[in-house]
């Protein structure tokens, strides 16, 4: 079991019987002689998505939980449910759209670079790829002669999710969105 200076933000722990995923610590080192060094963790448990934070020593004791990440492709939608395939030994698993909240609107059938957090051979939760290519669904017409300045115009993409693309940017066209900022990146 490792000492709370060494849990960082990522990290799966055991606390109270639930399992939490660290995402952020902050250290307090007290000016007082003698006081301990505080490590400040937000916590959110990986069930119910509760946000939890919780202090400890340096010399305290973090039980890991038992937590892998794999990678995933996401298969398609039954429902509310929705299918993942593990890349490497093929087992398949559901993740249901209360779950999965607004990652939701990025996934496509056939999705590939998905990570996802297995705890206790139970898929909990998934990581968006960095970037993802999606399709123009409607756009204004895009304007000829339109430099690649910083005018740009709203685009709504499949999955239903709105980004800013620049004025010569047309409707089907295939763009590359970041999906943390949801700004536009590039053509595809």
């Amino acid at each position: 079991m490792p000492k709370a200076p060494e849990i960082k933000p990522g990290n799966v722990i055991e606390l109270d019987g639930s399992q939490y995923t660290v995402r952020k610590v902050e250290v307090h080192s007290p000016s007082a002689r003698g006081a301990a060094t505080l490590y400040k963790m937000t916590l959110n448990e990986l069930v119910t998505k509760r946000k939890r934070d919780v202090a400890f020593k340096g010399d305290e004791m973090i039980a890991l939980a038992d937590a892998q990440t794999r990678s995933l492709q996401y298969l398609f939608a039954d429902g509310d449910m929705h299918t993942f395939m593990d890349i490497e030994d093929y087992s398949q698993h559901l993740l249901s759209a209360d779950e999965l909240g607004e990652q939701l609107a990025w996934l496509h059938d056939g999705m590939e670079g998905l990570a996802g957090l297995l705890v206790n051979e139970e898929l909990v939760a998934i990581e968006l790829p960095q970037s993802v290519t999606k399709t123009i669904v409607e756009t204004a017409p895009g304007i000829k002669g339109a430099s690649a300045s910083a005018r740009t115009k709203p685009a709504l993409l499949e999955g239903g999710i709105t980004v800013q693309v620049p004025e010569y940017i047309e409707q089907g066209e295939i763009i590359k969105v970041n999906t943390e900022s949801k700004k536009f990146m590039s053509r595809a």
